[in-house]
């Protein structure tokens, strides 16, 4: 499960932030692309996570905020922890991987927001407790629908084998209707692993890594998929979901 998920979220990582790159660094291929190519990029970057660990027998969560979610409804204590460990080291080491990727364009790019923009997301308007709502109920909405997905009320034992690939337009559809407030995090190993990966590594004129706002990206996530499983479990429990 570690492994697994390791692999998994390293690769979400390196494709995530690697389009994030590709977008936002100077002479870059892709610079100025736009908000279409991140999206469709991220997507991407969910699905080959995802097929990357279940490959190695992970459960594809790539997550932490529903690791914990399912701690708190009952589920395995320490297979969510070992989870948890992968992820969050694996995002780490996708960060590194795209920074060594584009090497040459960080000291091309001079705006430093953007060098930070590659690793973790930001706010379109800073604004606490309305950027905290946005990912909590951004999260909600991805728990909601990815249950409804696999739900077998809507079909979802005939997805084995294309759940990835409906995940992957439901990460798609998330970021074009809801990541402009602030950059849809909705999973705090993408966002802290490779935000401390930012304030590690040699980055020229990389400026700080804004941790006055990295809680949001953790706790926003958790809230909403805290509140989506249990919601889940309740339909569940009446026989709607």
């Amino acid at each position: 499960m570690f492994l697994a998920e390791l692999l998994g979220t390293m690769t979400l990582i390196v494709l995530g932030d690697g389009v994030v790159a590709n977008v936002l660094l100077a002479k870059s291929k892709g610079q100025n692309s736009g908000w279409i190519v991140i999206t469709a990029g991220w997507a991407f970057a969910v699905m080959s996570g995802v097929f990357v660990s279940q490959a190695l027998g992970g459960p594809g969560s790539l997550n932490p905020a529903f690791q914990v979610a399912s701690i708190l409804t009952g589920g395995d204590v320490n297979a969510a922890i070992a989870n948890i460990a992968g992820e969050f080291v694996g995002a780490f080491l996708g960060a590194v991987l795209v920074w060594l990727i584009y090497l040459p364009h960080w000291a091309e790019t001079k705006d430093a927001g953007l060098k930070l923009a590659v690793f973790s997301t930001g706010p379109a308007i800073r604004n606490p407790g309305a950027n905290f709502l946005t990912e909590v109920l951004a999260t909600f909405m991805l728990g909601l629908i990815v249950n409804a997905i696999f739900s077998t009320n809507a079909g979802g034992g005939n997805t084995a084998g294309v759940g990835p690939y409906l995940v992957a337009a439901l990460i798609w559809g998330l970021g074009l209707s809801l990541g402009g407030p602030t950059g849809y995090a909705l999973n705090p190993a993408r966002d802290l692993g490779p935000r401390i990966a930012h304030a590690i590594l040699p980055i020229p004129g990389k400026g700080d890594s804004d941790w006055s706002y990295s809680w949001i990206p953790v706790a926003g996530p958790v809230v909403g998929a805290v509140a989506a499983v249990v919601l889940v479990n309740v339909l569940k429990g009446m026989g709607w979901a």
